[in-house]
């Protein structure tokens, strides 16, 4: 199944793989780069009028090239597990409910900061992988791995018995973030933007950790607070 990527850092990225299909410029773009790498690939290019790139993605900041893919694959859990490196601290995310795919992106570009070795997202009321995701993901939607599973509090019990630990982030109950050590097979949880964790979720955590917060608000961007929390687990698994 075919569907559409944008951006030009998003269409070299996915052209260093093998899923393109066929490329589409902007009649009046010439990115020399873009058209030489296309020719070398034997990949097929078509200079279309601005109508096409609406037609098929909307009106995005499309930066006038736009690619036609092979949808993005999901990973089952056994193989995100199976790939992590040997003598490696396996780390994951899960991802309860999120929904806005500029967070997703954002997510995922964090994950490949830090070596994440996989993300999991429900099958059900979650965001999927898409064009919007791949581009603010700016290529890290092609390098990290990402599950689709039908029932999370399942998944998490099942890693439990891996050895994995279950650390959600909530506002209820909970310890700062800075506390745990992290140098254990984890799984961090984080809600969704409205809601938080989902309450079978929730009983599935062994921990519960806080980012504190002293300004006027009460919470942080679902990306903003990942990215926070997977840098302290990055910190606490390779201290200066």
């Amino acid at each position: 199944m075919k569907q559409y990527i944008y951006g030009k850092n998003t269409v070299m990225e996915a052209l260093k793989g093998s899923n393109v299909y066929t490329v589409y410029m902007q009649n009046n773009n010439k990115d020399k780069k873009v058209i030489d790498f296309c020719r070398k690939r034997k990949i097929p290019l078509e200079f279309v009028d601005k109508t096409y790139f609406d037609k098929h993605i909307g009106k995005v900041v499309h930066q006038g090239i736009m690619a036609s893919v092979e949808s993005y694959r999901y990973y089952t859990i056994d193989e995100i597990l199976d790939a992590i490196p040997e003598g490696k601290m396996p780390l994951l995310l899960m991802l309860d409910g999120l929904e806005d795919p500029h967070n997703l992106g954002a997510i995922l570009r964090t994950c490949d900061a830090v070596g994440v070795d996989g993300v999991i997202i429900g099958k059900n009321r979650s965001v999927s992988l898409n064009g919007t995701v791949a581009k603010v993901s700016t290529g890290a939607i092609d390098h990290v791995k990402v599950a689709q599973v039908t029932n999370l509090t399942r998944t998490l019990e099942d890693l439990k018995t891996k050895s994995f630990w279950v650390v959600g982030c909530d506002l209820h109950n909970s310890q700062d973030y800075r506390q745990i050590d992290y140098n254990m097979p984890t799984v961090i949880v984080i809600g969704s933007e409205g809601a938080g964790i989902s309450r079978l979720v929730k009983k599935s955590c062994d921990m519960d950790v806080i980012l504190p917060m002293v300004g006027h608000v009460t919470s942080l961007n679902a990306s903003v607070a990942t990215a926070v929390i997977l840098y302290q687990v990055y910190n606490s698994r390779n201290p200066l």
